[in-house]
């Protein structure tokens, strides 16, 4: 067995920023920054004066291409091939994250992460989400390094955009709904037991505090519930997919998420969103009555997640678009994960039931 739980040091703290360089010393004396163009924006100019201050010198900074896709994986190779350093630094999102991840097991370097959104926890778990670069997804890959070392600014996240935690807050509720389908179908052992221990923890613990966190964004005040809710969406939900492994990790949920990027329209809306439509979508699919899908609705409604096709850009598919939704989910190995065969007649069936449900309740509301 063999089973990487998260991020070798965890750190979290308001002001962190302006001390990376005590944490970072450890791994060399030089640093490459990569990153989304944003997130470098905010973080260079501390992550260079920390560095220098304990004798450490920033060689680069570079953007780390807009999509997680093996072209600007291949591109950043290139770029750093005849550059000497000792660590990488990445810092942004989920998708400037694990391309750098990719990146450090390619080159085989240290790898701190400094994530400024909390909306997945791509910054503790050791696999790549790969696309294309039109952004359609193609792949967990597997060829990618867990950080040493994360590190955590709540203030940085707190001047985020809202939105990007409402994202993490609908892609760590799918920890607790894909792996209590998952589960059903692997051999329990203590590892992905744990794993479902922890999930049902995050759910409970989301449904306590998602509301108050996002109100601390809305209304820019620190507080323990926000800063609670960051830690569950970067660290703690790694940490299921680390105890998960591979077949206690992720469902239905996130392969509809991944077919539904098939749309350029979808583009446009979150990872997170969009699995939290996931959600509803594996929820009619195992049978759930309307009554359940709906309470799930009323939580997304208290925290501002979507919860229908065109909340998220998709406005009307084409039955040639239903049936090519239908039958690329289907080989989404995400998917392999539920307990029964899913055909995509049945993919079809449960994201136009979730839909319909959907539109209901946004004539309630």
């Amino acid at each position: 067995m063999k089973v990487t739980v998260g991020p070798a040091q965890y750190v979290r703290a308001a002001g962190l920023l302006s001390e990376v360089g005590l944490y970072i010393e450890k791994f060399g004396k030089t640093a490459v920054l990569i990153g989304g163009n944003t997130s470098r924006e905010i973080v260079e100019g501390h992550v260079r004066k920390s560095l220098s201050e304990q004798g450490l010198t920033l060689k680069q900074s570079l953007w780390y291409g807009g999509e997680s896709s093996t072209t600007n994986i291949d591109s950043l190779v290139e770029q750093l091939h005849s550059c000497s350093f000792d660590v990488l630094i990445a810092t942004g999102g989920g998708k400037a994250i694990d391309t750098v991840k990719a990146l450090a097991y390619r080159i085989n370097k240290p790898l701190v992460a400094i994530p400024t959104i909390a909306s997945t926890c791509a910054a503790a778990t050791p696999i790549c989400i790969l696309y294309n670069d039109e952004g359609e997804f193609l792949e967990i890959s597997r060829d990618s390094k867990a950080p040493d070392l994360v590190l955590v600014d709540s203030n940085i996240i707190l001047h985020a955009p809202v939105r990007y935690l409402i994202a993490g807050i609908g892609d760590t509720l799918a920890k607790w709904f894909e792996t209590n389908s998952s589960i059903k179908k692997a051999v329990p052992t203590v590892v992905n037991q744990t794993a479902i221990a922890i999930a049902s923890q995050l759910y409970q613990t989301l449904l306590q505090m998602g509301k108050e966190a996002v109100t601390s964004i809305e209304t820019q005040k620190l507080t323990r519930e926000f800063e609670d809710i960051v830690d569950a969406v970067i660290l703690v939900s790694g940490s299921v997919s680390g105890y998960g492994g591979d077949d206690c990790r992720t469902a239905a949920a996130h392969a509809i998420y991944s077919g539904l990027t098939i749309f350029p329209e979808v583009h446009q809306t979150y990872h997170g969103e969009i699995v939290a439509f996931g959600i509803l979508a594996q929820l009619c699919m195992e049978g759930a009555g309307d009554e359940e899908v709906k309470t799930v609705i009323r939580y997304y409604q208290e925290v501002g997640l979507p919860y229908t096709l065109k909340q998220m850009g998709i406005k009307g598919l084409t039955d040639d678009q239903w049936k090519q939704l239908g039958d690329i989910t289907v080989t989404i190995e995400d998917m392999a994960n539920m307990p029964f065969d899913v055909t995509p007649n049945m993919v079809i069936s449960a994201v136009s039931q979730a839909d319909k449900i959907g539109h209901e309740m946004l004539l309630v509301n």
